[in-house]
């Protein structure tokens, strides 16, 4: 009798656990489609559990072999959102400017229209926040931080992180960016030297180790050598995450090679960031992000929201600190890089830039108030985040239905706007979209395209990037700085190939020739 009961509740067990994995992985998102598509809105019909992925892969494939089988040239292209991401141009073709598809569980609406853009930037609800996956699939890396988290959690944390990069914050700092930008270019010009008055830099990893080293001194009070274990292992988790596909139940659970190798970083991550933490608590009690983060960590350890969950103090500490370490150092290293890369690739603009920072910065000092002036560099820069956002994609999720633009966008739905593509249809920025142009934005950002709105590098609406004032600074601050001492020219070996990492990045990193003035 009792062999019959444990049988029939072992089996009660498995057909409610088959039932509840029938609604996760089919039902659930077939619900959701069907709602778009009774508005409209189609897209390619998808597998069960993978949804769209192998078809994806089998386009990307296709466009991989178009693209050896053209004559390559040696120009810079920009038009590399179509090719990075062939997917979303051929539906986009095929099914219009809004379109729903899936990868693995995931329901995505994309969203290419611009009064659809338009009206998600505007929303502020609180219902529109962040997808699961981004707190799950890429838990090591991002955790519960600012920008994986949403709702009261979000806002908290926004409130505790934001006033840190208000404008006169990121004043503050303009003479830490500059000591550190000087280290680095009087090493540079000593390679220039010892190698003959020309040098061959790979200067991506340099920019990479400056950015670090500047939002590490400005944000946590300590230095780029200090924190370097921490960059180094959250670069090395990004590149391993970014080898996975995201919406596929149970493939981060699996006991991989790769798992095995994330799951390794994130407690020696999570333990590294404690410890500095702990040394700043002790050390000091100036109000710098890392204390406003501490102090953050324990005025929020009773709300509901946060750590009903089982999120400690310590994962909220480390979850912000990893998304800043994240954010602020990567996105930036990337943008400087593309910058000096196009520079070279253009040396006429690259010459009228070092014309306005010497005539701008007569007696060589670079301060914050001689940054206001620099229209011609912000112009470069401006472009260069239009042709190159590093977030190649802005992502909102339903919490509860909305309507937006007259469409009912069922819970549970993502919505995903390539930042990239839109930055460069030919609709809404002319025939020359794909060009690098930066006298487009000579009348501001109002003046570069019809649509305002279609410009977006940071992000939109209530969650766009808290850092972008550091951002546009730091890259001022180390621009100029290297322009006024140093000329940049294209290695003919240079490969073009953007690539998505999370970010997008050049594949084979950046190495330029390095001449002095």
């Amino acid at each position: 009798m009792a062999a019959k009961v444990i049988l029939s509740v072992l089996l009660g067990g498995f057909v409610i656990g088959v039932l509840y994995l029938f609604e996760v992985l089919v039902l659930q998102p077939k619900r959701l489609r069907s709602k778009l598509e009774k508005q409209g809105i189609r897209g390619p019909p998808p597998t069960i559990l993978l949804g769209n992925i192998p078809e994806m892969k089998k386009i990307k494939l296709e466009s991989m072999k178009k693209s050896e089988a053209k004559d390559q040239t040696p120009s810079i292209a920009h038009d590399w959102p179509s090719k990075l991401f062939p997917h979303i141009a051929q539906w986009r073709k095929e099914y219009g400017p809004i379109f729903t598809y899936s990868t693995g569980i995931i329901q995505l609406l994309s969203v290419t229209e611009i009064e659809m853009v338009k009206e998600i930037s505007m929303c502020t609800s609180l219902i529109l926040g962040r997808p699961a996956y981004m707190s799950k699939d890429l838990k090591p890396l991002l955790g519960q931080g600012i920008i994986s988290s949403s709702g009261q959690t979000w806002s908290h944390q926004r409130k505790i992180i934001s006033p840190e990069f208000y404008s006169d914050k990121v004043k503050g700092m303009v003479d830490l960016m500059v000591d550190s930008t000087a280290l680095m270019l009087r090493f540079w010009e000593s390679i220039v030297e010892s190698d003959g008055g020309i040098a061959r830099l790979r200067i991506d990893v340099y920019l990479r180790s400056l950015s670090a080293d500047i939002i590490s001194r400005s944000s946590f009070g300590s230095n780029y050598v200090k924190g370097k274990q921490i960059f180094l292992k959250l670069r090395t988790l990004q590149q391993l995450m970014s080898q996975g596909n995201l919406g596929i139940p149970g493939l981060r659970h699996l006991p991989t090679k790769r798992n095995k190798e994330i799951r390794s970083l994130e407690k020696e991550i999570h333990s590294m960031i404690l410890e500095v933490a702990k040394k700043r608590n002790e050390a000091t009690s100036e109000k710098d992000l890392l204390q406003m983060i501490l102090e953050g960590a324990k005025n929020y350890s009773d709300a509901d929201s946060f750590f009903s969950s089982g999120t400690s103090e310590d994962q909220f500490i480390v979850d912000n600190c990893k998304n800043i370490y994240f954010a602020g150092h990567e996105t930036t290293a990337i943008t400087a890089s593309w910058c000096l890369l196009l520079l070279a690739a253009y040396p006429e603009w690259q010459a009228c830039v070092r014309a306005e920072v010497l005539e701008i910065c007569k007696d060589g000092i670079v301060n914050a108030d001689v940054l206001r002036g620099m229209k011609t560099l912000t112009m470069v820069i401006q472009e260069t985040l239009r042709l190159y956002p590093p977030a190649t994609f802005i992502v909102r999720h339903a919490l509860e239905d909305i309507k937006l633009r007259g469409i009912l966008i069922p819970k549970g739905t993502t919505i995903q706007i390539p930042i990239s593509m839109v930055q460069q249809l030919p609709e809404l920025w002319g025939p020359d979209a794909a060009d690098f142009n930066p006298m487009r934005f000579e009348d501001g950002i109002r003046g570069a395209c019809k649509f305002p709105q279609a410009y977006f590098p940071f992000g939109v609406g209530a969650r766009i990037c808290v850092g972008q004032n550091l951002a546009m600074t730091e890259l001022k601050v180390i621009l100029s700085l290297l322009l006024s001492k140093l000329s940049f020219s294209l290695d003919p070996e240079y490969k073009h190939s953007p690539v998505f990492k999370l970010v997008t990045e050049p594949e084979h990193g950046v190495t330029l020739f390095v001449r002095r003035v």
